[in-house]
């Protein structure tokens, strides 16, 4: 189906305080987009509005998403200040540092509200509207979704779940042709506060692994997602080398676990343990602070983006790998 261009759309971020929801927020404004931020920081979500052009170009609402009727409220203030919502981005998510076995089981819950029951809240709430209207859900996952990481185990237990959730409610939306498009992001590590704003039982401060790549590579893919409805985005191409390395030999990928662990420890102490899981704080940033040079793009990603140029290419070097290893043809061949 086609999707109207960003300048024509509403827009609806979840987690729009921080990280790749905010960069999100302000790519989608910048391009001509009309936004809905939602987020639990109403003071950074009432200076973004202000910033994006104020009444008439973006509308905030304090939301925990992890609740329904909060969720339903976002959606209530899209229809009554810009009649519906073309495009509906569901992105809060918060992860937890520390072995399955220490983390506090209000802690666990916690997270699964935010990661699993804000997405799927999100999602069903947004799809009542797009099925009479048309347009674009989408999913913020992982590439934990396909991926297990020691020492964030509930994370990827969300985001695994997300996955499900997500392809299944496409199914369904497929079988009764509505005019909805469903996409699924998954990012690598991306260069946001998550670990500053995480609860961490670790006694270092957390990190992501390497590679990291800026959370403006994530916000370009959600709203390529929005005009063109692509099913999976995987954002970093080292996350679909990981995801690859995986399924080829998943007994081996196990055995990574120490050097995993030993990945997402800094050598500062641990600090600020409590973290954003059960009230806002630290919003207001989109990037963060990782120990490791961040990547400037994902020449991989953007491909994905476009895969009909991607083949060209693919094809052109094939073809010419082919001219420079057959050589000169023979006098028969030429006759």
């Amino acid at each position: 189906m086609r999707h109207k261009p960003l300048r024509e759309q509403v827009i609806v971020i979840t987690g729009a305080s921080s990280g790749i929801g905010l960069a999100t927020a302000r790519m989608a404004s910048a391009r001509g987009a009309r936004v809905v931020l939602a987020a639990r920081s109403g003071d950074v979500l009432a200076g973004l509005c202000e910033e994006l052009g104020g009444p008439g170009r973006a509308v905030s609402v304090v939301a925990d998403v992890g609740f329904r009727e909060d969720v339903q409220a976002i959606a209530d203030a899209a229809i009554a200040t810009f009649g519906g919502y073309d495009t509906w981005v569901n992105v809060a998510g918060l992860t937890v540092y520390g072995p399955l076995s220490a983390i506090a089981q209000e802690d666990h819950e916690r997270l699964i509200r935010t990661n699993l029951w804000g997405t799927v809240n999100g999602s069903l709430i947004a799809v009542g509207h797009l099925r009479r209207r048309g347009g674009a859900l989408v999913n913020v996952g992982s590439i934990a979704s396909d991926l297990a990481f020691p020492f964030q185990g509930l994370y990827a237990t969300s985001k695994h779940a997300v996955k499900g959730f997500t392809d299944t409610l496409r199914m369904e939306l497929i079988a009764e042709d509505a005019p909805v498009t469903v996409t699924l992001i998954k990012p690598a590590s991306i260069d946001t506060p998550l670990p500053d704003r995480a609860r961490n039982y670790m006694d270092r401060r957390p990190t992501l692994p390497p590679p990291i790549y800026p959370p403006e590579e994530v916000a370009n893919a959600i709203l390529h997602a929005a005009e063109h409805g692509q099913r999976d985005i995987i954002v970093g191409g080292g996350g679909k080398l990981f995801v690859m390395g995986k399924d080829f030999a998943p007994g081996a990928y196990d055995r990574l676990a120490s050097a995993i662990i030993a990945l997402q420890q800094r050598s500062e102490p641990a600090e600020h343990s409590e973290g954003a899981l059960h009230a806002p704080r630290g919003a207001g940033a989109v990037r963060g602070s990782p120990p490791f040079p961040v990547m400037r793009s994902s020449a991989y990603t953007r491909a994905t983006l476009h895969p009909l140029v991607t083949l060209s290419a693919v094809a052109g070097l094939a073809a010419t790998a082919a001219l420079l290893l057959g050589g000169k043809p023979s006098p028969r061949r030429r006759s």
